[in-house]
């Protein structure tokens, strides 16, 4: 999640499925998994955000896409396991302030739904061929999204083109009926559900009333057969009805295949990639062998082991905790300094700050866990919890040698306090880094590996959410509302950390060495519309020849520091659409490695209909005409879009 690691991520997915189809053939196991969870992170208090690969739309498409081919195999029409994107649609809130996922109406703009929520879904049923979405709890405008047939029927069956099934979260079609009184009878409700596009029910709902529904001629068959083809179809891609499995492609995979050292390995390597170096005053990183021969490990998760894996993960294969990582390096003087990360009170303190006093360096390893932030707990604020912040102090003050601060959480933290104490020497946010944490932790610390993960939300003070509702769906700031406005994308204010924020061990710089000036959008003729097709300089998307059209960089990445490195090339875009656009957006990312005083060329390419984009007030995507301005790091250049018409368009 940390890192833009998309190779990566496909690469761990593929070993995921291994492990799943070895243990489906040895009969624990099944084959259709309901993930990746790619909802937009909206709100930095949100319990679940962990599980999302970030606040920025296009960064979770690509990262959906990614995930499911990792996951479902590049057989054809096969399916290694089928995937599922989740939760369809502006899902992310769970419990806050008395306002839960079950009662709650998100009200969303046409705007933000094409513009912010509905992106990584399309994306990852488009680019992705995911074999199943996943409704859920929430309404979207007073209509319960598992019984929509607007957002299943329409959208993701008609105009994405799903192939594979759509599912409700565990028994929302019984929430929506029961909790949301949407409609009268248990038998309605089955029959909204299923005329909606809802396929399978994860509940006994429709196995309790759909039968029912059918002799109240509230449905038909034909409509419980459609849904019965989109099931069975993905079971049969699955290989279900093949005969003896062992004869069938991936038949051989066993025992042997779960929890092998070149498994192990590349848990260890995505820990390593995940890692972002927040802060690094001076040379307080990497620590050195010589110098840091005893260091205090200090903090309630200093010795996570089950906490490093977060929520919805399986059995691990084994533990390495932050205090075994860094002990395979150094002596190390344990001290937990908070009882567990709530942190009620200093009876702890005292010896933490006294093995501070005694050790060449300290690290302190603090913030989150599941009793913090989860499925149905969002977070009150962005603080720290409890005596944290106080503990961290104390200890960085009486500190022998450099301290460090490693956050483990899923959601950001205010950490304004450490990022502006100059005894503070560096800090690590590592996420929930999985079952090699404390070994990646430690590689990081120790310089064995260079740090190039990258923030995927922005790191908000706490005034953010002072008087913020998380139930406000709207992503533009509003000066006469006194809103804020969410993500990088729309929110100008303050951050302690912003969107893509992540330093390394050496120094980067980039040159674009091949770029368009121009760029010309043919128009697809001989339409009739009454809209007109150019608004305010905007062309319609639809209206547009896209196929391949785009902008293509080289882009030349200089490593002018002494350790080698991976870099993550970020491009954002400015685009010239008025103040209804986003203030920038990221339009495309790539990761390179390059060695000490080195150079590496990246080619970049841009799609002009999906990337420089936007979405006007109506909810049409539009691509505006003019300049676009360019940004990757503090490098610039301009870019003009410039309409030509190929047949008559008349509006």
């Amino acid at each position: 999640m940390a890192s833009f690691m998309l190779f990566l991520n496909s690469k761990t997915k593929k070993v995921v499925s291994d492990e799943a189809r070895a243990m489906y053939n040895g009969g624990s196991a099944g084959l259709t998994y309901w993930s990746p969870n790619v909802n937009i992170f909206r709100d930095p208090r949100w319990g679940r955000g962990q599980e999302t690969p970030g606040e920025d739309p296009v960064l979770a498409g690509t990262y959906a896409a990614y995930y499911v081919k990792g996951l479902q195999g590049n057989d054809g029409d096969r399916l290694k396991v089928a995937a599922c994107c989740k939760h369809f649609t502006a899902y992310d809130l769970d419990n806050w302030n008395g306002v839960d996922r079950f009662h709650f109406n998100a009200q969303v703009s046409k705007q933000d739904i094409e513009d912010t929520f509905d992106v990584p879904f399309k994306m990852c049923v488009q680019d992705g061929n995911v074999a199943s979405v996943m409704c859920s709890y929430n309404e979207v405008n007073g209509v319960p999204t598992c019984a929509d047939p607007n957002l299943l029927r329409n959208t993701v069956r008609g105009q994405w083109k799903l192939d594979g099934y759509i599912v409700s979260d565990c028994d929302s079609v019984g929430v929506f009926y029961n909790t949301q009184h949407y409609t009268t009878t248990p038998e309605q409700a089955a029959a909204d559900a299923i005329k909606a596009g809802l396929d399978l029910d994860c509940g006994p709902f429709l196995a309790q009333h759909s039968e029912d529904a059918v002799k109240q001629k509230l449905l038909n068959e034909v409509d419980i057969n459609n849904a019965l083809v989109n099931t069975l179809r993905v079971q049969m891609r699955l290989g279900m009805f093949d005969g003896e499995s062992s004869v069938q492609p991936f038949g051989k995979l066993g025992p042997k295949d779960v929890c092998t050292p070149s498994n192990q390995e590349l848990a260890l390597e995505a820990a390593r990639q995940g890692i972002v170096l927040l802060k690094n005053r001076g040379v307080s990183l990497p620590l050195s062998h010589r110098r840091h021969r005893t260091v205090a490990v200090i903090g309630p998760n200093s010795d996570a082991t089950v906490s490093m894996i977060g929520n919805y993960a399986g059995v691990a294969c084994g533990y390495t905790s932050p205090l075994q990582g860094i002990g395979n390096y150094v002596k190390t003087i344990h001290q937990l300094g908070c009882a567990n990360v709530a942190c009620r009170d200093d009876k702890l303190f005292s010896a933490a700050i006294d093995a501070a006093r005694q050790a060449d360096a300290t690290v302190l390893v603090m913030g989150l866990d599941q009793s913090i932030e989860a499925e149905f707990r969002d977070r009150t604020g962005l603080l720290l919890p409890g005596r944290q912040q106080e503990l961290v102090s104390k200890v960085a003050k009486a500190s022998k040698g450099p301290t460090v601060l490693v956050l483990m959480s899923g959601g950001p933290i205010d950490v304004s306090f450490a990022k502006n104490d100059p005894r503070i020497g560096a800090i690590l946010w590592v996420g929930y880094p999985g079952q090699a944490g404390g070994a990646a932790i430690a590689d990081v610390l120790y310089g064995t590996t260079n740090p190039g993960g990258k923030l995927p939300m922005t790191w908000y003070p706490q005034d953010y959410v002072s008087n913020l509702s998380m139930t406000d769906m709207a992503m533009r700031s509003s000066t006469h509302r006194n809103y804020p406005g969410r993500t990088y994308r729309f929110y100008k204010g303050p951050v302690v950390y912003p969107f893509g924020h992540g330093l390394s061990y050496t120094n980067f710089v980039h040159t674009i060495v091949n770029a368009p000036l121009v760029v010309t959008v043919p128009l697809d003729g001989h339409r009739r519309s009454g809209n007109a097709t150019v608004l305010g300089k905007a062309i319609k998307v639809n209206h547009a020849r896209c196929n391949k059209l785009s902008v293509g960089l080289q882009v030349n990445v200089k490593n002018t520091g002494s350790k080698d490195g991976t870099h993550t090339i970020l491009v954002f875009s400015i685009p010239p659409a008025g103040h209804w656009a986003p203030s920038k957006q990221l339009v495309a990312f790539a990761k390179v490695y390059v060695l000490a005083r080195s150079e590496q060329q990246v080619g970049i390419s841009i799609h002009v209909c999906k990337f420089l984009s936007v979405v006007d007030r109506s909810g049409v995507r539009r691509i505006p005409i003019g300049l676009h301005h360019i940004h990757i790091g503090d490098v610039k250049h301009s870019v003009s879009l410039e309409a030509a018409t190929l047949g008559v368009i008349k509006s």
